[in-house]
């Protein structure tokens, strides 16, 4: 299965478009399939990666290129002992207040390593990805990145793959390199909060609510919620018997919550 289908009609769209930085006209990627890989270990006894496009970058580091027309299909390798503020981020698309308060409200590298603590997941891979949120040329993300990124990943033996894109051209991103992780036998999951872009890419396990660009993994400094919306969407990797997406239940907990004054 092709990663994006019709790419030569998406290159042809792309080479016409005139590179605005508010995406207007911009051609993003429609796809009607998605491949699909059934989870064969218990949640309690895989390696979950974590694959982030917050552009996060180790300070001191070379940042993301944020001016390429293509964008920079280069990613980072970033051990999950990196402390929060050892960590830049290279940002367009997104408000980057939130991942600069709690980087877990992007890079949730503190929440996943509390469920491999309690046995909900087996662990946390001892590195993470991180990608720029600026990629424009999905082409150059099918046949450059993802093929790179699959590599890696086995290269760790990674059991299942956790997708936050933080802006609402990365969901795209994200969403292409899923499919590529996906058809190359491992799982995966992306938490949307543009289901409009993802609908339209169809990586194969979407779990998506109503969120904020630059908070996609939950609220800063608000671990309940960051919680929330990441449990239903590591479950649904063991429970999803098909490609699809599905609505989290985030938002109705959050009104019940305010509704009792607990926040």
């Amino acid at each position: 299965m092709e990663i994006i289908e019709k790419r030569d009609e998406f290159s042809s769209r792309f080479s016409r478009w005139n590179a605005n930085d508010d995406l207007a006209g911009y051609p993003f990627v429609a796809n009607v399939r998605a491949p699909f890989t059934p989870l064969k270990r218990a949640l309690p006894m895989l390696n979950l990666a974590l694959v982030s496009s917050a552009g996060g970058y180790i300070h001191g580091t070379k940042q993301f290129d944020l001016d390429s027309r293509d964008g920079d299909a280069e990613f980072r390798e970033i051990p999950i002992e990196v402390e929060a503020e050892d960590l830049r981020y290279a940002v367009k698309g997104f408000d980057p207040k939130a991942v600069s308060e709690d980087r877990n409200a992007q890079v949730p590298v503190d929440r996943l390593r509390e469920y491999a603590g309690n046995g909900v997941i087996g662990g946390v891979n001892n590195v993470w990805w991180s990608l720029s949120p600026w990629i424009p040329n999905a082409g150059m993300v099918a046949k450059t990145i993802a093929p790179r990124l699959v590599e890696r990943l086995h290269r760790y033996e990674v059991r299942a793959a956790l997708f936050v894109p933080a802006s609402r051209l990365c969901h795209q991103t994200l969403g292409i390199l899923a499919r590529g992780v996906e058809a190359s036998g491992i799982p995966t999951m992306l938490i949307s909060i543009d289901r409009g872009v993802t609908d339209m890419v169809r990586p194969p396990r979407t779990a998506y609510y109503h969120g904020e660009l630059g908070a996609v993994a939950g609220k800063p400094n608000w671990r309940e919620y960051q919680l929330r919306v990441l449990d239903e969407a590591i479950r649904w990797i063991e429970t999803f018997d098909q490609p699809g997406s599905r609505k989290l239940a985030v938002d109705l907990e959050t009104v019940v919550e305010t509704a009792r004054g607990e926040r």
